[in-house]
């Protein structure tokens, strides 16, 4: 029988100009009752100050649809390159900077 619906495939197009990304280690979320706002952030060691690299604002239903992406992307991600661990949230350090190894310091 023949499928009478059949699938389209969305071609995505991604400009040069955006290609190269923004590398982002902390996001600031906030929402209201009309739209969720990500802000994807860069903080560096030693600074007082996160950079806002790019902000991302969508409907509550795009919100949740890439909740269930990523959560379906992270358990790929970890049945091919094992568990993702964070770091343990009673520690001094701040989440995403880790102290180098005390061997690797001069003296």
């Amino acid at each position: 029988m023949e499928n009478k619906n059949p699938t389209k495939q969305l071609k995505i197009e991604l400009p040069e100009s955006k290609a190269e990304g923004n590398y982002s280690n902390f996001t600031v979320i906030s929402h209201s009752g009309a739209e969720f706002v990500i802000d994807f952030a860069r903080i560096m060691p030693g600074t007082p100050k996160a950079v806002v690299q790019s902000r991302v604002i969508m409907t509550p239903i795009h919100a949740k649809t890439l909740l269930y992406t990523l959560k379906d992307n992270i358990r790929k991600f970890e049945e091919k390159f094992g568990e993702i661990k964070l770091p343990d949230q009673n520690s001094d350090i701040p989440f995403g900077f880790q102290p180098p190894p005390k061997s690797s310091l001069p003296n």
